[in-house]
């Protein structure tokens, strides 16, 4: 397990349901690269509305089956870890956004009783 604590960097990857690399959904394949390049984690967030750079707006209605809603790939990792990923992150991604941000990691721990 990695370990992680004090002063790390919080990367928020924006991006939409919709969006694709290859023949798979982009989050998909952003999780799959950020895990094979061994950083500690990657959570997919499914917003419930939102808008870009395009300013469409998004939403999820009871009738509407494809509603391409954002999505947020978020990962806790050090600086050097971040930015040894970032081409190919980049390489992946047609439209959407990252942003960076200073996080202190209070608590990174594996349950021993979980498998």
């Amino acid at each position: 397990m990695t370990k992680l604590a004090g002063e790390n960097v919080l990367m928020r990857i924006h991006i939409n349901e919709s969006d694709r690399h290859g023949h798979r959904p982009l989050y998909e394949a952003l999780v799959e690269l950020l895990r094979k390049e061994g950083l500690a984690g990657a959570t997919v967030l499914r917003g419930v509305c939102g808008f870009g750079a395009h300013s469409v707006y998004h939403t999820q209605k009871l009738l509407d089956l494809s509603a391409d809603l954002p999505l947020i790939v978020e990962v806790v990792d050090s600086q050097e870890k971040i930015d040894a990923v970032m081409p190919g992150i980049d390489d992946m991604m047609g439209g959407g956004m990252i942003t960076l941000e200073k996080v202190s990691v209070v608590r990174y721990t594996h349950d021993p009783n979980k498998n």
